[in-house]
């Protein structure tokens, strides 16, 4: 073992809330090390939010030529094209190396040590990393817990075989005829997009009786219908029972316990994810848990003095964006400002077809809280930009007091609405009304214009409906 190592703040993992506090520990002086296993970047930039929104372009851009080939709209005609999914993926794979390889010398340009290794945690000030080349020792002041976290496993169906998770998927060398998907969340339905646009058929299984429940249902309804236009097979309310005996098949029971076989060359396995807490020696610490993940208070501490908890492994929502944003907090917290971690709304997109990008509370969730709300809905089919788009399915939505018009919440769903989300959350962070939105001049012809539309209707002005 070489001699040990002593800083300030020492990072497990380097996705996006390691890294990020890193990086801004780094701006404050605050001597960092940071432990990662793999790439810089975690799962968003490796095997997640990055490489699937690649696939997901890529995908559209080939149904695209497809229709273009068979039916000509705006007058472009193109011969019937073909897809190298080798070169798609080493494409998507050169975004990614550019984006870990930019995390890495943003590090190095802060003053933070990253170091390749894989982390054993002894105590709340002591961490051994392997390294490869041997074990390095760390002792530290401050521990932050960043292990992100891994797909979920099925007892009835393990990762194994024809059964991959959705690391696999991101990398495919062929795409397989038959796809069966078993969950209808977002990342079940992103791939499973991405999948039958690249040419498989795809069968959606969900326990649930619709997909993305976590979602109110009116924007899912958008979604679902595009999924069947698609020709994307759902089976709602079903129970994944396992593969049959032969092994190429799912078998699946619903309610009645009537069992349906589902045949499939590839089963994608997305059920949710779990905050990795295996395998490196957290339970030396003996944190409190809130479920499986870590607890912890409004400024990411954990229940042991000095160790904070940051992204997945602190439970939902798993998100990217609230990662980063508490570990930026936790490292200027250890440099000793004042911050908590008190966000008015974080917000959420799913990468559909249509998107789906919600912010703050919506209709049910307002009056289960007890709020008396007017709220505004205007469709992207009276909107000039969204037209001009051949994408007119969806609208854009806000939640407001019927009191005083504070915006409590947005939704929208509809292409290209996640470019909404800022204008959403930064409403709700500045605390606007209705007023405020209705009263902004919104540049013309943009989708955002549905924003500013929404915002007149729930003052009953709308102008152009």
């Amino acid at each position: 073992m070489s001699e040990t190592l002593n800083t300030t703040l020492l990072v497990i993992g380097g996705g996006p809330g390691g890294y990020v506090a890193a990086i801004r520990a780094g701006q404050l002086g605050v001597p960092t090390i940071v432990v990662e296993g793999q790439q810089p970047g975690g799962t968003c930039l490796n095997i997640g939010c990055i490489p699937s929104k690649a696939l997901i372009h890529a995908a559209g851009e080939f149904e695209r030529a497809r229709e273009y080939a068979e039916t000509a709209p705006l007058g472009i005609s193109v011969q019937t094209p073909s897809i190298d999914i080798t070169k798609t993926v080493a494409w998507k794979d050169g975004i990614v190396s550019r984006l870990t390889g930019g995390v890495a010398a943003l590090l190095k340009k802060n003053g933070v040590q990253l170091m390749r290794g894989w982390a054993q945690v002894l105590d709340g000030k002591t961490v051994e990393v392997d390294t490869g080349q041997g074990i390095q020792r760390i002792q530290c002041e401050h521990l932050l817990l960043a292990a992100g976290s891994e797909p979920m496993p099925l007892p009835s169906m393990p990762f194994a075989g024809r059964v991959i998770s959705s690391t696999e998927a991101l990398s495919p060398s062929s795409i397989p005829e038959r796809l069966v998907v078993v969950g209808g969340g977002y990342i079940g339905l992103e791939l499973g997009t991405v999948y039958r646009k690249l040419g498989a058929e795809v069968a959606v299984v969900e326990a649930q009786d619709r997909i993305l429940p976590t979602y109110d249902a009116d924007l899912t309804k958008p979604v679902a219908a595009a999924l069947a236009k698609m020709g994307i097979t759902l089976y709602l309310g079903r129970k994944v029972m396992g593969m049959n005996a032969a092994g190429d098949a799912v078998r699946i029971q619903d309610a009645s316990g009537a069992e349906t076989v589902l045949p499939a060359d590839q089963v994608l396995l997305a059920i949710g994810r779990r905050p990795r807490t295996q395998g490196w020696g957290l339970e030396n610490l003996q944190l409190s848990r809130s479920g499986n993940a870590l607890r912890i208070d409004d400024q990411c501490r954990t229940s042991m003095r000095n160790v904070w908890a940051i992204g997945d492994i602190a439970g939902e929502p798993m998100l990217a964006h609230r990662a980063m944003a508490q570990g930026e907090m936790v490292a200027e917290l250890v440099a000793g400002h004042k911050r908590r971690f008190t966000p008015a709304a974080i917000p959420a997109v799913c990468f559909t077809d249509p998107e789906i990008v919600t912010a703050g509370l919506a209709p049910q969730q307002a009056q289960d809280a007890g709020l008396d709300c007017l709220v505004g809905l205007f469709p992207f089919a009276a909107n000039g930009r969204a037209m001009t788009l051949e994408s007119t399915d969806g609208f854009v939505r806000v939640v407001a007091r019927r009191d005083n018009h504070l915006i409590v919440g947005w939704q929208a769903v509809g292409r290209g609405v996640s470019e909404l989300a800022a204008a959403f959350s930064q409403s709700l962070e500045m605390g606007a009304v209705l007023e405020d939105v209705a009263g902004t001049i919104h540049a013309h012809p943009t989708l955002g214009e549905a924003v500013q539309e929404a915002a007149l209707r729930a003052l009953g002005q709308a102008l152009h409906i």
